[in-house]
């Protein structure tokens, strides 16, 4: 599987959780901006630890979104 993160920048409250987690995936601007890709555990990982639910994962495979 291949997963793809989405930052709702709406719901981004910018705790900085994911760029912690993934900082080559994830960078705090005025919100949360996606700047690269990494495995998928860590890009679920990440989605994860947003306290915001701000992070949507799509699997690029299927275009589903598999997280949250």
């Amino acid at each position: 599987m291949s997963l793809r993160p989405v930052v709702d920048e709406h719901e981004c409250a910018l705790h900085g959780d994911c760029a912690e987690v993934a900082p080559q995936v994830f960078r705090i601007d005025d919100v949360a901006v996606v700047i690269g890709t990494g495995p998928d555990e860590l890009i679920m990982a990440a989605a994860e630890s947003c306290p915001s639910v701000a992070i949507s994962v799509i699997d690029e495979s299927t275009g589903e979104q598999v997280y949250p």
